[in-house]
């Protein structure tokens, strides 16, 4: 089954140095043990633009949907046999990236 692990960036600076070292360090177990599908950083939200096309035109506005002090920093799609090994790979993932951590299964 896969998962997203969503990283929720709530601090006022990007990563240090040695959390991009242990996000490096994680990343590599993920792919040796067969869990890793995929991975990303984001920009900040102010890079954003929000497209809504559910009416008669397409409303294209610049900046995040939402406006937050927390937000999505990045993303593991992993692969795992269930949720028990998802929450222990994401815990992990947490401590490596120095962030809190959203797990969430595809359907």
């Amino acid at each position: 089954m896969q998962y997203l692990i969503s990283v929720i960036h709530d601090q006022p600076g990007l990563a240090t140095p040695d959390e991009d070292a242990a996000i490096d360090v994680f990343n590599d177990r993920l792919q040796a043990d067969g869990h890793w599908v995929f991975a990303g950083g984001l920009a900040s939200p102010d890079t954003a633009t929000v497209i809504d096309n559910r009416g008669g035109e397409a409303m294209v506005t610049d900046g995040p949907f939402l406006e937050s002090k927390e937000y999505l920093a990045g993303f593991w799609i992993i692969e795992a046999a269930d949720l028990d090994v998802a929450l222990r790979l994401a815990t992990e993932g947490s401590r490596a990236c120095n962030r809190k951590i959203e797990v969430r299964p595809f359907l």
